[in-house]
């Protein structure tokens, strides 16, 4: 927002929907010491999380991204921004944390079965794994293409992964994960676009076995 001050900035940072001052907010992290956010973006929720003294860690694939946010918000001694894949980067990661989240990030344009795996290994026993994104349009689920510049621009495209809530509790079942919740939390105005909802956790010992 323009002419925000970064006390308002932090205020307003961790919402899960499009709506500002609608829906859940950080709580559905639990009380992490530790978080991981994929797909940071200018680095608000990370910085938000940080000043409520959690270490909390930004990736995003965007250099121009991690800069603005390394230099909105760098003077957070908890805060860090850093720059590359996220698939690489949790397959290289040594540490765990204990909530990996995503909002409207990298849990969207990314392959699940590529990222859950490995997203339950860099969690903690408990931790929790927290998104959001678009709700799946009815009849179209799966993964879906776009042209990133429009169609008369350089050829440049994205993917997204749309499922419906239960599908999507499917999938987290399948890589291990407990106690997990889907839903579309409504929009503040009927008829309007609502937002899908992901959260589950680690088991607290072990891992449980992935199903066929």
């Amino acid at each position: 927002m323009t002419g925000e001050t970064p006390e308002q900035a932090l205020k307003n940072a961790f919402g899960w929907t499009q709506y500002e001052g609608h829906g859940p907010g950080d709580e559905l992290l639990g009380d992490p010491v530790t978080a991981l956010e994929l797909g940071s973006g200018r680095g608000s929720a990370v910085a938000a999380l940080a000043n409520k003294g959690i270490e909390a860690t930004g990736i995003d694939i965007s250099l121009a991204q991690a800069a603005d946010a390394e230099r909105r918000w760098g003077y957070l001694s908890g805060a860090r921004f850093l720059v590359g894949d996220v698939l690489e980067f949790l397959a290289d990661a040594d540490g765990r944390w204990d909530a990996i989240y995503s909002i409207w990030g990298a849990l969207w344009f990314t392959d699940p079965k590529q990222l859950l795996p490995l997203a339950h290994d860099r969690l903690t026993p408990g931790g929790r794994l927290v998104f959001s994104h678009a709700p799946a349009v009815p009849g179209s689920y799966g993964i879906q293409g776009m042209y990133g510049n429009g169609f008369n621009g350089r050829q440049v495209w994205i993917y997204r992964w749309a499922y419906e809530p239960d599908a999507w509790a499917d999938l987290l079942h399948q890589h291990g994960f407990v106690d997990v919740r889907a839903w579309i939390e409504p929009a503040p105005e009927p008829e309007h676009v609502g937002t899908l909802i992901v959260h589950a956790r680690t088991a607290t010992t072990g891992r449980m076995p992935v199903s066929c």
